[in-house]
């Protein structure tokens, strides 16, 4: 990744902490860093200070946001390989957790699914750069169904 400013952590306002918590630790395996009583945590992969925040400071009990609602559509997490991302998809089946969706945009695979409180999460990978579509020369993304099948084939090579 070229030098400069990237996206350091994502921090979201969750109804109940403690549901969000077995959650993100169980769905991703993210390790609890801090939890400040009973209103915040900090998770991370790796000891890292927090790659996610959690807090119930103004929305305890909450209900979830209209779908037609301004905020967060979703935020997404990073896998190495297609084969980390392929591990991840296995572990949230045998968690049983929905899928809302998947997608191959060309530069990358993409998984979509959404926590307790209905925030959306992308995991995906991004292919080599040199892989990446492109028409005239300018970066193509595309849209296209991503075959769930022969990524968890992954698994068996």
């Amino acid at each position: 990744m070229p030098e400069g400013p990237f996206v350091g952590h994502v921090h979201l306002k969750v109804s109940d902490l403690d549901r969000s918590l077995a959650f993100y630790r169980d769905a991703f395996g993210l390790e609890l860093q801090q939890k400040m009583g009973n209103s915040a945590a900090f998770l991370s992969w790796d000891g890292y200070h927090h790659h996610l925040g959690l807090n119930v400071w103004q929305s305890r009990g909450g209900p979830q946001p209209a779908h037609n609602a301004t905020g967060l559509f979703h935020f997404a997490i990073l896998y190495p390989t297609r084969r980390a991302l392929a591990e991840e998809f296995a572990r949230l089946l045998r968690l049983g957790i929905p899928i809302d969706g998947a997608a191959d945009h060309g530069v990358s695979e993409a998984i979509y699914l959404h926590d307790p409180d209905g925030n959306g999460i992308e995991i995906y990978w991004d292919r080599p750069k040199d892989q990446w579509p492109l028409v005239d020369r300018k970066l193509s993304m595309v849209t296209e169904a991503l075959d769930l099948d022969a990524l968890l084939a992954e698994l068996k090579q």
